[in-house]
């Protein structure tokens, strides 16, 4: 039986133009050679499994070649060439740092180093893993490193860059490994198959690409054992099944659930998944990239940005056609959040079926209709929120009972009540105290805002993102006209005493404590509020963050005393009180100059008995 060789080896790059995935740095070293511009010590670092020792083989072979090609290529035909092939070149020499790490194994590489090839132009000395060598190992490396004969080259190779010593780094000529792409990786295991005659599907390629997460060691490694597995024929079934991965399709069928704002659909498809041995926590990050996948999908220009099959591709692009951008964004929001708190929780499966419930109870709004429909909201919306903020409704005044008592007025027109409003409840009969009832005019502003697209045509990410910033700022303008006009129309005017004001302050202080928001409740604890005019409440702070940090909560503030008061004309007035500047006495002269002042006499005394200060 013949011997079997891995992919990885087997089709291993030997020449700059079959590396994958690193262009910008075989163009580079292929230009030095060109030029005769040679430094004395490279520094290959990146990930595993991205070509790091191969670019430093294949460097090393083409400096001693004797008959490059055009394209500064080895021509694997000359004497140099073919012992390095054979791997007995003397010119080359190879040490992994990993298990050669000591300050001997240093300084016998530099023994090495004062003898000329025998053949070729440059011993070029291939350094693995450098970052497993010791401190010691490092400083005896330092001075061969700097000034090295003319025929020596060094190539230094790791996986971890910043466990480097700074003298080495600056020794050398620094080269960064990118992680290769998917879409390399997937073409390069697709000319595998070809050579090894594997018929496999290209979205099974993807796959493994996607497992492999940029290395393309892993990749072939990956695909020697989907070929163990399936023989010569690789599907996308065979793939997931073996390498135990999250089926596409689930992920299309729970989106399609939650579209349909079918929760119990959704939740089966969860226990699905479940019970076929899946973590809970790999699907919740299968389910952000699904929904980031439909996000870049939904424009052209971003739809380079999905690395997936053609096949796979074409769901995402007629799945995004059913969701929105805003549906989109509040959905993977929910899912990072539960992403950051799964691992914390103590019932895990409910943390993700609350997650997909979240998602299933996502306005309907943010599901995309129709263009034409759409378009037609949009007018709508335009039209009416002309009509009412320019027309206004007078209610009628409410009327008085005989026991004082507010009835409910009686209105044509019912005006919207914004919510951050407080609920108006009918004042209980006062004693000693007097209630205006007052005619109410409030615009009537419409509380379903639209959200318009400009055109029939899929917009892109941008614009939809403008075009919800500014239906949300028309919204948040129509809710402070609304509050301006209940304040200025002063719509219930109740007079209390400052027993009462405090009582109610205290009772939102603990509210607060309650919250969890501790420092904010001492602070309105520890200083009592002045009841300066029937509805001027004063309060003293004595720092920029406590008057910053009222000022976020002012609203809901005065929405509570408003209401518990029974006084919308209550005004919150903030005072800063600067403290008294005190001034330290730290040497004996300023003590004495003190002193003095106070009594005139100690000069008198200092000056009769000749006495001097101190210091």
């Amino acid at each position: 039986m013949d011997s079997f060789i891995v992919s990885a080896r087997k089709y291993r790059p030997a020449t700059f133009n079959t590396v994958v995935g690193q262009g910008h740095i075989t163009n580079t070293l292929k230009n030095a050679i060109k030029t005769g511009h040679l430094a004395q010590a490279f520094l290959f670092c990146g990930p595993r499994g991205v070509g790091k020792t191969t670019c430093a083989r294949i460097l090393a072979k083409t400096i001693n070649c004797t008959n490059r090609t055009e394209a500064i290529e080895a021509c694997d035909q000359c004497e140099s060439c073919k012992s390095f092939n054979e791997g007995a070149s003397l010119n080359i020499s190879e040490l992994d740092a990993a298990s050669n790490n000591s300050v001997d194994d240093i300084r016998n590489l530099v023994d090495q180093v004062r003898y000329a090839p025998q053949l070729g132009t440059h011993k070029v000395y291939i350094i693995d893993e450098v970052h497993m060598l010791s401190q010691s190992a490092f400083n005896a490396f330092l001075k061969t490193l700097e000034e090295p004969p003319k025929h020596a080259i060094f190539i230094l190779a790791t996986t971890e860059k910043h466990k480097i010593i700074p003298t080495i780094l600056s020794r050398c000529q620094i080269f960064d490994f990118n992680r290769i792409q998917i879409e390399d990786i997937a073409n390069h295991l697709g000319y595998i198959a070809k050579c090894e005659n594997v018929t496999a599907e290209t979205d099974a390629l993807h796959i493994i690409a996607q497992k492999a997460d940029g290395a393309l060691r892993d990749a072939c490694s990956i695909f020697d054992q989907i070929v163990s597995f399936a023989g010569n024929s690789i599907t996308y079934k065979a793939v997931i099944e073996n390498l135990n991965i999250l089926d596409y399709d689930y992920y299309f069928k729970v989106t399609d659930g939650i579209l349909g704002l079918n929760i119990s659909s959704t939740l089966l498809l969860f226990n699905e998944i479940l019970n076929n041995g899946f973590d809970g926590h790999n699907f919740v990050a299968g389910m952000g990239d699904h929904f980031r996948n439909l996000l870049v999908s939904k424009d052209q220009e971003t739809l380079q940005l999905l690395e997936v099959g053609n096949n796979i591709k074409d769901k995402y692009k007629e799945q995004s056609t059913k969701c929105s951008v805003s549906f989109l964004i509040k959905g993977l929001t929910i899912l990072n959040k539960t992403d950051i708190q799964y691992k914390s929780s103590k019932n895990q499966r409910l943390q993700v079926e609350l997650a997909l419930m979240q998602l299933c109870s996502i306005n309907a709004s943010g599901i995309s209709a129709t263009d034409t429909e759409k378009k037609n909201d949009l007018i709508k919306s335009d039209t009416n929120l002309k009509n009412n903020t320019s027309n206004t409704t007078t209610s009628s005044a409410p009327q008085i009972s005989a026991n004082n008592t507010p009835q409910a007025p009686i209105a044509t027109t019912v005006p919207a009540i914004i919510e951050k409003t407080p609920e108006i409840s009918p004042a209980p009969p006062v004693t000693n105290s007097v209630t205006e009832a007052v005619p109410v005019k409030t615009a009537n502003v419409t509380t379903s805002f639209k959200k318009p697209l400009l055109k029939t045509s899929t917009p892109s990410i941008t614009q939809h993102l403008n075009i919800e910033k500014k239906a949300e700022q028309t919204k948040d303008s129509a809710i402070e006209q609304s509050d301006s006009a209940l304040l200025q129309n002063n719509l219930l005017k109740t007079s209390f005493t400052q027993q009462s004001l405090e009582t109610t302050w205290d009772k939102y202080a603990n509210d607060l404590k309650a919250k969890g928001r501790a420092n904010l409740a001492s602070a309105l604890l520890s200083k009592r509020p002045v009841l300066t005019d029937q509805s001027i409440i004063e309060f003293s702070v004595n720092n920029k963050a406590l008057e910053e940090s009222i000022n976020e909560d002012k609203l809901n503030f005065l929405g509570f005393l408003r209401k518990e008061l029974n006084n919308f004309s209550i005004q919150l007035n903030l005072v800063m009180t600067v403290a008294e500047d005190k001034t330290n006495l730290y040497t004996a002269t300023d003590k004495y100059k003190h002193l003095a002042e106070k009594n005139p006499n100690i000069n008198k005394l200092r000056q009769a008995f000749d006495l001097d200060i101190e210091f």
